[in-house]
């Protein structure tokens, strides 16, 4: 029976950030070394707790082994119940299984996951790390999220799709099948390597076969057939790699899950779009996505024994439910709500929430943002300020605007830019500079009364002129009265949105009589006008409305509406009538005016309330169409480095959603993006609004507002000057560096044998062939203590460019650029001299 009291269990667990991890061994907790983590034995149980700090909330994992008891299993599911208690009930508890695990996990393990054959409850030690008595044969599966598995050391485990690691302790053999693709090579060498420098001090050599081309490395055909035998046969063939995530599912229903008198009750509250108000801080409730995920929500007024049965109950329902066994389960407190979570819900506030510059309020279908004074400068030096404020630069750049005409691009009268017409489709070339360079944002305008022919005459367009600018541009979709800050901005507040007609020269308007336009906005950035029905029912008490009839035009203030409100309608006024102005304070409306409006008629008079509209959290995924349907997986705690050049990746910041398109991303994905963003946001829980902006953005070409989403983003990462004129192109030399930035000690001709003696050797030009050493391998070691062939004084040559960055604190280029004096004081601080 297991003790209650908790001290000594958790006497060593650290509060400080990062990653510590337990094992299930006769039901107690015993801690893994740090040179195993990522190494899980099948019938095992293991506990994961990783820290973010910052008093952000804690994830504490229990991860089941296919192979471990049903004791160890429940001793695992007591022990995360008890140091969530201990950690003070805040921590996200999350069930994973093997396999099965959540992106979150997943992400702890950036090389990936090595599932080992035994453990304790099978009878089978745990072979120690750090020692070269080895002999296994790993399987290794995955695009994304990388998982190697132990199988027979044989050559019938083997198959023409996957990658194999043939692993002797002092030396390991990377074997790829020839219908492996370049990112699963990749991975399959950050993880040979990784096994390498944890496992085995760095002191094992690593080789490479292509399957396909296996004359071309006769020395490791001979170490491979000493410990397989000859092969005798063809291989398999390729199996299915691991599925991408479930469908986005829209159906959810939350239910309130209590118990009576020893049942389990579970009563259904709501279904989608779920609202935050549903949840009562005195109950708990989980949030069914029809059995692809299962979350728990212990509001903090929770009794302790139902917030300490929740996860059991997670459990009990799974099992009611008749769902499968590794169906996700994921429990969290009131305050410390995963994104996931919040995504679900129409809107999401969180307690004590504060607001950055330029807090947006939501007040029907037009967002009113508070004045900001945008200083270029800033925007361009702190993207995150960029991304939050959705605005690339103060919109004083270059603007260029044609329309659709007989599905062909003509060009705008510059007198008339700003003007857009609900039967029209327009194109918005938009240029700024930043950094010396031509930046550029191609904005697609899609009249509501537009034909079929034209939106898409107005897409096949942006194509066109996309390929005139070498691919440069990002592509943004803007439906009729969804029109995003910047674009409003670029128009110095004369953006006028007429409800239907044309704006085409000659083209026939026929006599509308009197019309009536709503004015929003607070200053020349942040103001549009839009056409509404000329009704006196269209009117509301907070704002400007402008009534242009034949003789007038009328200025008709609300009493709601400030005095910066006020200036931008008069402003307006002279964008849309030559004629005399009259101003109207509401109450005090002549008879002309309501006769102009059919009547007097009830409108809104209510003080409209600013609502915040509170930030989501933005997340990544990455796209995928595979067997015809639309997938997608996220990636949890991204980074620039989770934009793989293979890939079509959709960034949703909830106000705007990004496609970013890799390089030498599938031509099929790419051409699909489009329609994937509409499925996303068609299908998304929360009920979103399909017309939310889209933005296509292209690899190299990433404005701030993209960048400002990720943490420490390299510029320098994707130069543009290294990048092929059409960024889709397949053979760019950014694959060619991502390739040789792993490529140390995996020539193919590389020899050596089992018995050899480990170590790895550089070759003195090592470092300028971009071939690159792990820099603990180098930082603070003596001369004698260095891999043979690398330089003492040249160390930094053999670090890759971001390892040289985060040591050096600058770019290699900006480095040669320093004095002496001044290079070497960069090094002695880095532990490189």
């Amino acid at each position: 029976m297991m003790s209650d009291d908790n001290q000594d269990t958790f006497r060593n667990v650290s509060q400080k950030p990062g990653l510590q991890i337990w094992t299930i061994n006769n039901m107690q907790m015993v801690p893994v070394p740090a040179q195993g983590f990522g190494n899980f034995f099948e019938g095992d149980c293991y506990i994961v707790l990783y820290n973010k700090g910052s008093g952000q909330s804690a994830d504490v994992h229990y991860w089941i082994g296919n192979s471990s008891s049903q004791d160890e299993q429940g001793a695992a599911a007591i022990y995360v119940t008890q140091l969530d208690e201990h950690l003070g009930g805040s921590p996200v508890q999350h069930r994973e299984v093997q396999g099965n695990e959540s992106p979150r996990f997943r992400s702890y393990f950036k090389n990936g996951l090595i599932y080992k054959k035994g453990g304790v409850a099978s009878g089978f030690q745990h072979v120690d790390t750090n020692v070269y008595n080895v002999l296994r044969l790993l399987h290794v599966k995955g695009r994304k999220h990388v998982t190697a598995a132990e199988v027979e050391v044989t050559w019938t485990s083997f198959n023409n799709g996957d990658i194999f690691l043939l692993d002797m302790g002092k030396a390991i053999v990377q074997w790829n099948g020839p219908q492996s693709n370049r990112r699963e090579k990749l991975k399959a060498v950050l993880l040979a390597q990784d096994i390498r420098d944890r496992e085995r001090g760095g002191r094992a050599q690593i080789g490479l076969v292509e399957g396909g081309d296996e004359q071309d490395s006769p020395e490791l055909m001979k170490v491979m057939m000493a410990v397989l035998g000859q092969r005798t046969g063809q291989l398999k063939e390729a199996t299915p790699d691991d599925k991408p995530d479930q469908v986005q599912n829209n159906n959810v229903r939350l239910y309130h899950v209590f118990e009576n008198n020893g049942n389990l009750v579970v009563q259904e509250v709501a279904t989608q779009p779920l609202t935050q108000d549903l949840l009562h801080s005195s109950d708990c409730y989980i949030a069914d996505q029809r059995g692809s995920c299962v979350m728990v929500w212990k509001g903090k007024q929770a009794s302790k024994e139902e917030r300490k049965e929740a996860l059991n109950r997670a459990v009990g329902y799974i099992k009611a439910k008749n769902y499968p066994s590794n169906t996700s389960v994921k429990v969290m407190t009131d305050g410390g709500e995963s994104a996931m979570f919040k995504h679900l819900f129409k809107s999401w506030r969180d307690r004590g929430q504060t607001q950055g510059l330029g807090t947006t309020y939501s007040m029907g279908k037009i967002a009113k943002v508070d004045q900001v004074k945008f200083d270029v400068m800033e925007l361009h030096a702190r993207p995150e300020l960029a991304a939050q404020q959705r605005m690339v630069d103060d919109a004083s750049g270059d603007v260029k605007v044609w329309r659709i005409e007989n599905l062909e691009v003509a060009e705008v009268n510059p007198n008339t830019y700003g003007q857009f017409y609900g039967g029209d489709c327009y194109l918005v070339l938009y240029t700024y500079e930043m950094s010396n360079q031509r930046h550029y944002i191609l904005y697609m305008w899609q009249g509501r009364h537009a034909t079929k022919d034209e939106i898409t005459a107005c897409a096949y367009q942006a194509v066109n002129i996309d390929n005139k600018y070498n691919g440069a541009p990002v592509q943004v979709r803007v439906v009729m009265g969804k029109e995003p800050r910047h674009f409003l901005a670029i128009f110095k507040g004369k953006l006028v949105i007429f409800e239907g007609g044309t704006g085409r020269p000659g083209a026939v308007i026929p006599e509308q009589g009197a019309r009536l336009f709503q004015v929003r906005g607070t200053n020349e950035l942040n103001t549009k006008s839009t056409e509404v029905l000329s009704r006196a029912s269209s009117l509301n008490t907070n704002d400007v409305f402008l009534l242009k009839t034949n003789q007038i035009c009328y200025l008709w203030y609300g009493k709601g509406c400030n005095g910066d409100e006020r200036v931008m309608g008069r402003a307006m006024s002279d964008v849309l009538s030559k004629q005399d102005k009259q101003v109207v304070m509401e109450g005090q409306e002549p008879a002309e005016f309501w006769v102009a409006l059919g009547g007097k008629a009830p409108y809104a008079c209510d003080k409209r309330l600013q609502v915040e509209e509170p930030p989501h959290s933005p997340r990544l995924f990455e796209c995928s169409n595979q067997i015809g349907k639309f997938r997608m997986t996220e990636v949890d705690d991204f980074a620039q480095s989770d934009l793989d050049e293979d890939d079509v990746m959709l960034l949703d910041t909830w106000e705007e959603i990004f496609l970013w398109i890799g390089n030498s991303a599938n031509q099929y994905e790419t051409k699909e993006a489009w329609n994937s963003a509409q499925e996303y946001l068609r299908t998304h829980p929360a009920g979103r609004d399909p017309d939310t902006p889209i933005i296509i953005v292209k690899q190299g070409y990433e404005p701030p507002t993209f960048t400002g989403w990720f943490n420490a983003w390299d510029t320098h990462k994707w130069s543009v000057s290294d990048l092929s004129p059409r960024p889709s192109t397949p053979s760019s030399p950014c694959t060619l560096r991502a390739q040789t930035s792993v490529s140390m000690n995996m020539s193919p001709s590389s020899s050596f044998s089992p018995s050899s003696p480990g170590g790895d050797t550089v070759s003195p030009s090592a470092g300028s062939s971009g071939m690159y050493l792990n820099p603990e391998l180098i930082v603070n070691k003596s001369p004698s203590e260095l891999p043979q062939g690398v330089d003492p004084s040249q160390r930094e040559d053999y670090l890759s460019d971001v390892a040289f960055e985060n040591l050096l604190g600058t770019t290699r280029l900006d480095f040669k650029r320093l004095p002496s004096w001044r290079q070497s004081d960069l090094k002695k601080k880095a532990g490189l001299f």
